[in-house]
């Protein structure tokens, strides 16, 4: 399955006006979860500014100062990624730059694993969204209000049916996983 995962605000976006998204509710609990969650991955397509993100687990040692960062950075590391940027030149670690379209990417990520496949940054995911591409959404909602920012999904012209599969709380972070309609029950 592709599967769009993303942290937002009650209000839907994944970053403020300003770019911020250090939000209230983080917890050994939900790191682990999100370790568990990326192990279990065949490979991820991002956007550049997700990859930026995303790279010191790959750069910064001080990452690895806890037992659960090192595990973490670790699984980071070995993930295989697909880069998409009109920017970088180059990318490093187990990633490489896109070369295609979104929809023969993630055909050919697909082709590459009989693992699930995670999709991420707000504009490449709504790209993937609007193209019918996505299976799944993992929404992790935080306990703030912003009014504006990078909304997670892209107005859609229609509409898109979903199945609520399982809910969770981690401490005050809300946990929310929809199936698109019609695809077969989640196991």
């Amino acid at each position: 399955m592709l599967i769009y995962t993303m942290g937002v605000s009650v209000d839907g976006f994944i970053h403020d006006r300003d770019g911020d998204f250090q939000w209230p509710g983080h917890s050994d609990e939900l790191f682990a979860f999100h370790t568990d969650r990326v192990g279990s991955l065949g490979g991820t397509i991002l956007g550049r500014r997700l990859y930026e993100t995303m790279r010191v687990w790959e750069t910064d040692p001080a990452m690895r100062d806890t037992e659960a960062g090192a595990v973490f950075a670790d699984i980071w590391a070995a993930l295989p990624k697909v880069v998409f940027s009109r920017t970088l030149d180059a990318v490093e670690g187990n990633a490489r730059l896109a070369r295609a379209s979104v929809a023969d990417e993630v055909a050919e990520v697909r082709a590459a694993t009989d693992r699930d496949i995670e999709i991420g940054g707000a504009h490449l995911a709504s790209q993937a969204f609007e193209l019918g591409l996505i299976d799944e959404l993992r929404i992790f909602r935080y306990p703030v209000v912003v009014g504006g920012g990078t909304p997670m999904l892209p107005p859609v012209t229609d509409r898109v049916d979903l199945d609520l599969v399982e809910t969770r709380l981690f401490g005050v972070v809300a946990y929310e996983r929809y199936r698109v309609h019609g695809l077969p029950p989640a196991e």
